[in-house]
């Protein structure tokens, strides 16, 4: 059997606070698993954490008696901070992201002025991923996609005939990821939309959000097949002129995301918190007129 006709089991934890799905990707239970954009909780009023969300995923694994291979990040999220390191210490496994998070890390180290001993070099994840990079998951296998254009570190990870694409695509009826964030850009999504809609068109496509319209239950599986054709965005027939016109008119209009600096200056340290000053606390930054 060809590795992607494999269909692993895949099991999605929607977090409500952020519109993010955290999954867990596994062959059966006692198989080993990859879990793929966990939450961490986070109360930007008090700056407090919490781990709700990813004692869920905890108590899945555990449950169903998997073993953790692997820690996967799409990208370095605006929407929501990381739980890895939390998730990690409790279940093991290896972190990792695309390998050009380093640009991301180099760019926003700028921004938040941060500590001369952060090293914007992704030493900070056990794995830096290459596009075409494959990695096993237990028996499955998982290859890399890098899909930038949303940020200029993003990649898709494909197990077997499940790929998660992370904020590159969202559901047909919601579209595609915005651009302007630093490094984005909308011709450069257009072509990793392109890449993507390129799978065979059974490939089973897993969204990290949804942000569902008109009060539709939330929804985050869907195909290649189904956003080849209905993507408001990139269905088949739409140009890249077009779409870069579209998606330059739409970001314009947009508001940065509530948790845009608390997390990205988190999760460019594969989620850990800042170091603490000599007070015993951590601080994050909110750089003003900067972003």
């Amino acid at each position: 059997m060809k590795p992607d006709t494999i269909a692993p089991q895949v099991h999605g934890l929607f977090d409500p606070a952020t519109w993010t799905v955290t999954y867990v990707v596994h062959n059966g239970a006692g198989s080993a698993c990859a879990i793929i954009d966990p939450v961490l909780d986070y109360d930007p009023k008090a700056g407090r954490t919490g781990h709700t969300s990813a004692d869920k995923v905890i108590d899945y694994v555990q449950s169903n008696g998997l073993r953790v291979a692997w820690i996967l990040e799409t990208h370095a999220h605006a929407d929501h901070l990381s739980a890895a390191p939390y998730l990690k210490a409790r279940l093991g496994g290896r972190l990792a992201i695309g390998s050009h998070i380093t640009a991301v890390q180099k760019v926003f180290k700028g921004i938040f002025n941060l500590e001369p001993g952060f090293k914007p070099d992704g030493s900070q994840f056990d794995h830096l991923f290459k596009d075409g990079e494959t990695f096993a998951v237990g028996e499955l296998a998982g290859e890399v996609l890098y899909v930038p254009g949303h940020t200029p570190a993003c990649v898709a990870y494909r197990i077997g005939d499940a790929v998660f694409v992370g904020d590159t695509l969202f559901m047909p009826d919601v579209g595609t990821a915005r651009c302007d964030f630093p490094g984005g850009d909308a011709k450069t999504l257009y072509a990793s939309t392109r890449k993507l809609l390129s799978l065979p068109p059974q490939t089973r496509l897993f969204m990290c959000h949804d942000y569902p319209p008109g009060g539709r239950a939330v929804r985050f599986e869907t195909t290649v097949a189904e956003q080849r054709a209905h993507n408001i965005h990139v269905h088949d027939g739409v140009s890249e002129e077009a779409f870069v016109a579209m998606r330059t008119q739409r970001d314009a209009t947009l508001e940065m995301p509530v948790l845009i600096l608390p997390s990205v200056q988190i999760n460019i340290r594969a989620g850990q918190l800042p170091p603490a000053e000599d007070n015993g606390t951590t601080y994050l930054k909110i750089p003003v007129n900067a972003v």
